[in-house]
């Protein structure tokens, strides 16, 4: 145990703006991985402030429902998924592209399972604004970002849940570069883009919206009126 905890505490590179380094969530969503539902195993490479790589191990997550979990993966402008019981991923991964709707009113939100992650009142509101009346698609950890990134659900929405909270990069850097090699946006809830420039929080901002992109700056507006 203690081998263990002086090798994670070797990870302090992220409190240094610059370089090169790593970011791991081993469970992401533990409540989820606690009831056998949905939990990720989250990998992002930084350099110099952006994410230029991510890795999300959804281990209950199925494609077609296939009874393997699902591995996505963003790189170079380009996203896929493969089951984690190919015997080759590489050469089993297919490509994956966001769900774009043309009309916005049938596009679908994908929103949080623990109610304290996110203001699901706030989502509903607007939902209503954007004509959007559809069940949220509702998934633990950041599955989420894997859901959008193939088109299980368009919107996804981190709404700020206290003023003085502020996000962590291990939550969000695999998943939203997932999201945006597969087509899609994400910003914070201003429509600022997150910035991992500044150590191992998103202190310059303020919640996450994800979208597949056509409606984005619709979704944003309608999220600041609901916010104020």
């Amino acid at each position: 145990a203690e081998a263990v905890v002086e090798a994670v505490s070797i990870g302090t590179a992220a409190a240094q703006p610059g370089g090169s380094y790593w970011t791991l969530d081993p469970i992401d969503g533990t409540k989820g991985f606690l009831r056998n539902a949905h939990y990720a195993i989250a990998l992002g490479l930084i350099q110099d402030g952006e994410v230029v790589l991510g890795v999300l191990g959804c281990p209950n997550m199925t494609i077609d429902g296939g009874s393997s979990g699902a591995i996505f993966v963003g790189s170079g402008g380009a996203a896929w998924q493969a089951a984690l019981d190919s015997a080759t991923i590489e050469q089993d991964a297919r490509p994956i592209r966001v769900d774009d709707p043309a009309a916005l009113a049938s596009a679908r939100f994908c929103e949080s399972v623990e109610s304290g992650h996110s203001d699901q009142g706030q989502s509903a509101e607007i939902a209503g604004l954007l004509g959007i009346d559809t069940e949220p698609f509702r998934i633990d950890s950041q599955c989420k970002y894997g859901a959008v990134a193939r088109g299980d659900a368009s919107i996804y929405l981190r709404l700020p849940t206290r003023a003085d909270y502020v996000e962590k990069i291990w939550d969000h850097a695999a998943g939203k570069f997932v999201v945006e090699c597969a087509g899609g946006v994400v910003s914070d809830v201003t429509g600022k883009p997150l910035d991992f420039s500044i150590g191992d929080r998103l202190a310059g901002n303020s919640g996450v919206i994800a979208t597949s992109g056509r409606f984005h700056d619709e979704v944003v507006a309608a999220v600041q009126s609901v916010l104020g």
